[in-house]
């Protein structure tokens, strides 16, 4: 619903960090009500409550979008909170994303900008009689403002809020020049409360700090109750990790200073911040009048509401932990928008860990609203020249320069969208931009059918990197050039779905693999054979992998590729062979390898494999996150290909199954179950002496494939057997 009648509307006066709060007081007709709506959406984030009762359930509302080009509004059915003659409307606006200092690492004027936009709110507030009449209680002059007790509220740094404060002080509201064109019905999915992780226990450090442990690594907030005196004070900082000596750790938070400080009111109350978020297993507590009691807390999980719909359990506990952490992990940074961390001064929407993780998102969780909504806001903030930005919503200076693999997010995100759920209409929204994706690349490289002369992220975090860089040894116009085959590729399977003409794009493929082929006759490192093979550009697949194979067992049987080449590295050794050395990787304990922050105590996946190294000590301070989803796209592997669950292209949604198990004795049996557009398709096995037995149940015909034989299979269940 679009805000009709309201105007938005500011303060008076800048009230500096205290957050505003806004009020209505209204009478109603003595007649029965039929039906009330309250259509609100802010400049900022938003608390709104009715007689003092909370309106709605959705957490930092609106939520994050292209804030430029669109602003979601909310409508709330708000027919039984009206139930007095006389009602007050009070909504507190916070900072949000719409005024936070973000990104946190540099300044720019469009930041400088936007930390000094004013906070504004927009509502309509309508009511429908059971006579027919109907009248808007809407923001405009007739609205007040006074000074909240939330006395400071940011995404990075946190929250201040006084319980002794009421607001007596009232001021006319001042109406505000701000567009409504931008406005657009609610689109994702919603922000709420989730999960409830109580605290595990108290911790006394050998510092002296008391801490409270979670357990678990959260992104939302912490909730307390104590008994106190009016004006006694609690103030605590978040952290992810302890130090080596067990003592309180959050260097990594960089410039965030992720804290909380309450003024208790007298008497027993409980409380947690409304208008910010956190990402944290442990909380330092620098102030708490009287006892320290682990049952006196408990840290709420926010995330986008998204129902669960992959499974993964095995015989391998460590294996179940690593897929623990990767639920985790993605909860944790789907908070409206797919992030790359929760908790340092960065919390940003990433292009390239979001492509890199999507197909693991859309199996764990049903996020296809999530994912539209987002990919509407990348095409809103897509440059004219097609160029996409390295996060969005786009706050980086100047927009940020593009770089390869993370702006193919445009044209890789709306096809694995469509793959997963089957819905055409995410490609019918986003063709346009996936086009004008690779027509970008087109007109700015300066080799025709290759993509050079540009500044790329290269194969991040690769562990091959050269001393002293981020980045792989892996050639950035191999992996541009190669992304450009890929984007190009995808590009011409939607206009064909779509039928569109796309005879253009087809020559250009042929010719950028021609190119390709010509330009790299050679292989240098694993993430090249790992893509030469995976887009299809190596003139020998086979010998490719074969060739990748024995890389990765002269290394040590360990991997050296960063974020482009780690998601389909064991995807390429097992199509052509390897399987056995996939599950070596998949299963490798020390550094590097997906269980070692396993050992460490990790509870979500970490940006850095060695983030805490055997001795205890840290990769750095500088760029050191504990709750990465990116690597955790090797889920995907689990389900395609340790369980054997795959369709075919032509046959989105899960519409038809191709089976073809990998099992290793290794972790003695396996089970995966994913929940399908087409209903629940479920798939086990377990090593039964000199045998195999699987165990596969489907809502659609399969073609199963063991032991070399293929067999089509009508839905339904069924149990096969094979020597081990």
């Amino acid at each position: 619903m679009k805000i009709k009648a309201g105007q938005w509307i500011t303060s008076a006066k800048d009230l500096g960090d205290v957050c505003p709060v806004f009020r209505r007081i209204f009478s109603l007709k003595q007649k029965p009500i039929e039906k009330a709506e309250l259509s609100i959406t802010a400049l900022g984030v938003y608390e709104a409550a009715i007689n003092g009762a909370r309106v709605g359930d959705f957490v930092l509302a609106p939520g994050w979008t292209s804030y430029a080009h669109r602003l979601q509004v909310q409508t709330y059915d708000v027919t039984d909170m009206l139930s007095k003659p006389c009602n007050e409307l009070r909504v507190t606006v916070g900072k949000g994303w719409f005024r936070s200092p973000m990104p946190g690492w540099f300044n720019d004027e469009n930041k400088k900008r936007r930390m000094t936009q004013p906070c504004g709110l927009l509502a309509d507030l309508t009511i429908r009689y059971s006579d027919g009449t109907e009248e808007s209680i809407s923001t405009d002059e007739a609205w007040e403002y006074g000074e909240s007790a939330v006395r400071f509220s940011e995404i990075y740094d946190g929250e201040k809020y006084d319980a002794r404060i009421e607001t007596k002080e009232w001021q006319p509201a001042a109406q505000l020049d701000w567009s409504k064109d931008i406005l657009i019905p609610q689109e994702g999915a919603i922000i709420r409360e989730k999960e409830r992780v109580f605290a595990q226990q108290v911790i006394r450090t050998p510092a002296g700090e008391t801490l409270i442990d979670f357990g678990q690594e959260v992104t939302g907030y912490v909730e307390f109750t104590l008994c106190a005196k009016a004006g006694d004070t609690v103030r605590f900082h978040h952290a992810e990790v302890l130090d080596k000596n067990g003592n309180f750790y959050n260097a990594n938070y960089r410039s965030a200073k992720a804290e909380v400080e309450y003024f208790c009111r007298e008497g027993k109350q409980t409380w947690h911040p409304r208008l910010t978020f956190f990402g944290f297993r442990y909380i330092h507590l620098l102030a708490w009048p009287g006892e320290v009691k682990a049952e006196d807390f408990c840290a709420i999980a926010v995330h986008s509401d998204m129902e669960r719909t992959g499974w993964l359990e095995s015989g391998n506990l460590e294996l179940n932990k690593l897929f623990s952490n990767i639920a985790w992990g993605q909860l944790g940074n789907f908070l409206d928008v797919p992030t790359d961390c929760p908790q340092r001064d960065e919390r940003l929407g990433w292009t390239g860990d979001a492509q890199v993780f999507i197909k693991t998102a859309t199996y764990l969780y049903d996020s296809e609203r999530f994912f539209k909504k987002w990919l509407h806001d990348m095409a809103a903030d897509q440059h004219p020249n097609g160029e996409v930005g390295q996060v969005i919503p786009d706050v980086m200076p100047n927009g940020g320069s593009s770089s390869a693999a993370w702006g193919d997010a445009a044209t890789i995100c709306p096809w694995q969208v469509y793959q997963t759920y089957g819905d055409r209409k995410v490609l019918e929204d986003q063709f346009e931009s996936m086009k004008k994706w690779v027509d970008y690349i087109t007109s700015a490289t300066t080799t025709p059918n290759l993509w050079t002369e540009h500044s790329h992220f290269g194969d991040w975090l690769g562990l091959d990197a050269p001393s002293g860089s981020y980045k792989g040894s892996t050639r950035e116009e191999f992996i541009a050039s190669a992304f450009y085959a890929h984007s190009t590729e995808l590009v011409i399977k939607a206009g064909r779905l779509l039928e569109k003409d796309v005879a253009e794009y087809e020559a250009l493929l042929g010719r950028i693999i021609a190119a390709f082929r010509k330009a790299y006759p050679t292989y240098l490192t694993q993430t090249e054979h790992v893509l030469a093979v995976h887009f299809g550009l190596a003139e020998d697949q086979q010998k490719t992998a074969d060739a990748l194979a024995e890389m990765v067992k002269k290394d040590g049987v360990q991997l050296r590729t960063g974020f482009v080449g780690t998601p389909y590295l064991l995807h390429v050794l097992s199509n052509w062979g390897h399987a056995d050395l996939a599950w070596d990787l998949l299963l490798r304990r020390e550094y590097p390898g997906w269980l070692y922050p396993v050992t460490k105590g990790a509870t979500t996946i970490w940006e850095h494999w060695d983030g805490i190294k055997e001795d205890g000590s840290f990769w750095s301070a500088d760029m050191n996150s504990f709750n990465h989803y990116a690597y955790g796209a090797v889920a995907d592997w689990v389900f395609e290909q340790a369980a054997g669950i795959t369709h075919p292209e032509e046959a989105p949604g899960f519409a038809s199954l191709q089976y073809a198990p990998k099992p290793d004795r290794r972790l003695g049996w396996l089970r995966a179950k994913l929940h399908t557009r087409k209903g629940d398709i479920l798939s086990s096995w377990s090593f039964e002496g000199d045998s195999v037995r699987y165990e596969l149940e489907t809502p659609v015909p399969a073609v199963v494939n063991l032991g070399g034989t293929s067999i089509m299979v009508a839905p339904g269940r069924y149990i096969f057997w094979e020597k081990a």
